[in-house]
């Protein structure tokens, strides 16, 4: 059947750049126009009116390192538990996002690929937030910077054994996370640039040098920046003054001021610039839900003022929203509407491969969409044209 949707008397950021009152026509899950008149005329499956309102239109929030959230995980390996992420996450104004993995055995992260390669297959519009793909975080990670990735799983880099994930996730991997100093990491590296998917450095021990290295290969991403990598130092810059310095990579971020200072991520933000950065959330399965003890890989994880450490202190993961890390970073470097679209949209959708049909608002295009009130918090989310959330009054 189709399905039309009607958003009149609201300010549109659209793909020009530009800032415009106006109307949106949705159509069976596209965008069809964009424009400045009013279009009351139209009859429409839904209409929502943001006459009054002080709301503003986005792109949808792209969240590319997440594992899970309303006690569901990507680890759980069953189409419930994607499903239960996908349900959850647009209350956050999050529309789609890559279902992230952890180190686990082979087993195990074959059976998280097969079953999300189903779910990808068979997710239909109306049905929450859109898995695009999946993020392989480990097992190719370095052991001195293995945080709450468990140990005893963690391999050298292996070009047989990702593309047999690869195969078995449908070709769904966009997204590898990989340690550069590790013996065999330069050729995945490689190989994983030379078949369109994006080669990350995190869980890193390595050298400025070895990051140069990896970057040279085609290394283009950083997994939660400052997390579990080499720090600076002024005689061995380590992976995270490469981070810094080197142009050709974005670095993610979880900007719950748990993970990162608020001044650290100043210091991101004016070294990198909005166009090189992601805002993600790294959530666990704790996140939509009240305080306590949580599994995490077999892991026992404490939830505790905003916080997720294992039992010896490490932090795993987050329970963090993409609006409270929208939130936070108003507060911290007070960026733009287009900042924002590039931080938490744009630039996940350009990496990804996905700009031609999200990351901005523009006529044919997906509509995936949040609508944020004056103090950015998210009035309502709207998923392949449905409305998957809309805040009470």
């Amino acid at each position: 059947m189709p399905h039309t949707l009607l958003m009149k008397n609201i300010q549109i950021i659209v793909e020009n750049k530009k800032e415009i009152t106006g109307s949106l026509w949705i159509e069976n899950g596209k965008i069809s126009t964009v424009t400045e008149r009013d279009m009351s005329d139209q009859k429409a499956d839904v209409v929502i009116d943001g006459k009054g309102k002080h709301w503003t239109v986005l792109p949808g929030f792209i969240d590319v390192h997440i594992h899970g959230a309303a006690g569901h995980d990507t680890m759980d390996a069953t189409p419930e538990a994607l499903a239960g992420i996908a349900e959850a996450l647009p209350q956050e104004g999050t529309t789609s996002f890559l279902a992230t993995t952890m180190t686990q055995s082979h087993q195990a992260i074959s059976k998280a690929l097969k079953n999300a390669a189903g779910y990808i297959k068979e997710q239909t519009a109306g049905s929450g937030a859109e898995v695009i793909g999946i993020h392989l975080e480990g097992p190719f990670l370095s052991k001195d910077k293995a945080g709450a990735q468990p140990l005893e799983h963690i391999i050298a880099p292996d070009i047989p054994r990702f593309d047999q994930w690869q195969q078995e996730s449908n070709s769904h991997i966009r997204l590898v996370t990989i340690a550069p100093e590790e013996p065999g990491a330069l050729q995945l590296i490689r190989h994983l640039h030379d078949s369109g998917v994006v080669a990350s450095i995190g869980h890193t021990n390595a050298t400025f040098q070895e990051v140069t290295d990896a970057v040279e290969n085609g290394a283009s991403h950083v997994t939660h920046l400052y997390n579990q990598m080499r720090g600076l130092h002024h005689r061995e810059p380590g992976a995270l003054g490469a981070a810094l310095l080197h142009k050709e990579l974005t670095t993610e971020i979880i900007v719950d001021l748990v993970h990162a200072h608020r001044d650290a991520v100043r210091l991101a933000y004016q070294s990198k610039g909005p166009e090189r950065m992601i805002l993600i959330t790294d959530a666990m399965r704790a996140k939509c839900l009240p305080e306590g003890d949580y599994d995490l890989a077999g892991q026992e994880v404490t939830v505790k003022n905003n916080e997720a450490r294992l039992e010896d202190g490490t932090l795993a993961g987050s329970i963090l929203t993409l609006k409270q890390a929208v939130a936070n970073m108003k507060e911290i470097v007070a960026p733009t509407w287009l900042d924002i679209i590039r931080l938490t949209s744009e630039n996940a959708a350009r990496e990804l491969g996905v700009f031609d049909r999200k990351g901005s608002i523009s006529t044919g295009k997906d509509a995936d969409l949040v609508v944020l009130d004056e103090d950015f918090d998210v009035a309502m989310t709207i998923c392949n044209g449905y409305v998957a959330f809309e805040r009470e009054g």
